[in-house]
């Protein structure tokens, strides 16, 4: 791994998800959790002091990045509820059936390698009564706009940590056996090509 990936995009990253604009998107949606929360793709940990500290009980996030995950040391120590950390993708989530209450799963599913994969692992970690918590950037629904997120996918990913630009995160739900019980989605301010929003909630 090179000095790119250890050092600047790290820190790239951490700049480019906590801009005003996303983290309106974050308000949104971490707030909801409750119980024993399993976070995909915790990074930095932006989330954090979005959790409501008298809804949940602990966090797990999973991430397979040490060098940003070393960021959110800060923000760790801020918290007032136990979080610990898996440091492997979420296609493979070491965890048994049914243990988490929420998953929540922000401005990730756009780099992780496989996934349907992932969601489906969300999924069986996730209790009866439990939800899956998103809030994605994806596909545009203008055509043009689609077009060039096809377009500068290649150059993006080797740019940006593997993101692509336009899933089609709906369909990604639904692929993986998970029903959509409620959802938004619009642009947000910035690019349009990185900027559609898909947020809600699934299970």
């Amino acid at each position: 791994m090179g000095v790119y990936a250890r050092h600047i995009l790290p820190c790239c990253l951490d700049r480019a998800c906590s801009i005003g604009p996303i983290e309106k998107q974050r308000a949104k949606i971490v707030p909801l959790a409750k119980g024993r929360v399993v976070e995909i793709g915790i990074g930095s940990g932006l989330n954090l002091p979005h959790y409501d500290p008298e809804r949940i009980t602990s966090v797990t996030g999973v991430d397979p990045d040490e060098h940003i995950w070393k960021r959110s040391a800060a923000r760790r120590e801020a918290a007032t509820f136990p979080i610990d950390r898996i440091g492997l993708s979420g296609e493979a989530i070491p965890l048994e059936d049914a243990l988490a209450d929420t998953v929540v799963v922000t401005y990730s599913l756009c780099t992780i390698p496989d996934p349907v994969q992932a969601l489906k692992e969300m999924r069986r970690i996730l209790k009866p009564d439990g939800e899956i918590l998103f809030c994605e950037h994806g596909q545009a629904p203008d055509t043009g706009v689609a077009k060039w997120q096809s377009r500068i996918d290649p150059l993006w990913k080797k740019i940006a940590g593997g993101c692509h630009s336009g899933r089609d995160i709906p369909a990604l739900i639904s692929a993986a056996g998970l029903n959509i019980q409620e959802m938004d989605e619009m642009y947000i301010p910035g690019p349009k090509v990185l900027s559609y929003n898909y947020w809600g909630r699934a299970a």
